[in-house]
């Protein structure tokens, strides 16, 4: 039985390239294969990390030699700008409708899906996980990402071990949650324009120390008796500030797992008045390895009844 073929947004190739548990997961052989179906030219001048070239022979796609894609969790293909899944449809060139006056209907052309789409609906066979078309291909991929791009074509293992991952997009160009190790390095600021730092953690960094306008530092610890439900308000007031200045903003603890996923967490049941389950289900999407300690949850559940008025979601859920 064929899997899905599906749309993946910029956004979700991005955070599935940048998770990472000790090492990138980019190390596990099962778990992402990237296809490049552009031509060999474009690929050579520059194509996305890890992205494997894909052939043609004889007018039919190849799938690389090695490809064992039966049990690999994410499998994406990408060409120039893919922006449907369907077959497109054009009028005539004015050429052959000159030709053709006295016909009453407009002829319509047949055109070929993409080469993404194409190849895409190979891949389905192969698979039991749903197969991802990247929309807009490499062009807006790369727009948003550049720092993506490489021209490197062959990975050895200790160069994917090597390979330092960027925060997680919560939001896209506005929210990332990372960790400590991320938040003070100057590449990643530099690269996701960080204009503004939440710091959930005991730790100092070494930007925006002297602006508390850029800075909102809460200090608590990662043990189920800190005490978080007091500084929610100004961390969402914080971001909503930032976003309104359409700024990128990193929130981060030490790991970047407990408390910082809680803050982000909180926000978003603030920002679209929703209930902790719907909220902790788009992070958990977004980082799955995120595990806020026990008390953290629990005030999470607070904050629901602040936000909604009621307790609706069942925690036991989370443990």
């Amino acid at each position: 039985m064929a899997s899905e073929l599906l749309f993946c947004e910029p956004t979700k190739l991005y955070n599935i390239l940048n998770q990472a548990t000790k090492l990138s997961r980019l190390t596990e052989p099962n778990y992402l294969y990237l296809f490049d179906v552009r031509s060999k030219k474009e690929y050579d001048e520059s194509h996305v990390i890890t992205a494997i070239l894909v052939k043609k022979k004889e007018n039919q796609y190849l799938i690389p030699e090695s490809v064992d894609l039966e049990c690999v969790r994410y499998c994406v293909v990408y060409d120039k700008n893919t922006t449907s899944l369907e077959v497109c449809l054009r009028p005539k060139h004015e050429e052959e409708e000159e030709e053709e006056e006295e016909e009453e209907e407009e002829d319509i052309l047949e055109l070929e899906p993409g080469p993404a789409v194409q190849f895409g609906r190979v891949l389905i066979h192969l698979t039991r996980y749903p197969v991802y078309v990247l929309r807009g291909g490499y062009e807006h991929f790369t727009s948003l990402y550049h720092f993506l791009r490489t021209q490197k074509i062959i990975w050895m293992p200790q160069e994917l071990e090597a390979f330092e991952p960027y925060p997680i997009e919560i939001m896209p160009g506005h929210i990332y949650l990372g960790s400590y190790k991320q938040a003070c390095d100057p590449k990643i600021k530099k690269d996701l324009k960080i204009k503004a730092h939440v710091n959930v953690s005991m730790e100092s960094t070494p930007f925006f120390q002297e602006d508390p306008d850029y800075l909102l530092h809460v200090k608590i610890e990662d043990v189920p008796e800190a005490n978080i439900i007091p500084f929610l308000r100004p961390i969402c007031h914080f971001l909503e500030i930032h976003i309104q200045l359409k700024s990128a903003i990193l929130v981060f603890s030490t790991l970047g797992i407990s408390r910082s996923c809680a803050a982000v967490v909180a926000y978003l049941m603030h920002r679209n008045t929703e209930t902790l389950r719907r909220s902790w289900n788009h992070v958990k999407q977004c980082k799955p390895t995120m595990r806020p300690n026990q008390g953290l949850v629990t005030q999470l559940l607070e904050w629901e009844s602040t936000i909604l008025g009621v307790f609706i979601t069942d925690i036991t859920e989370f443990f």
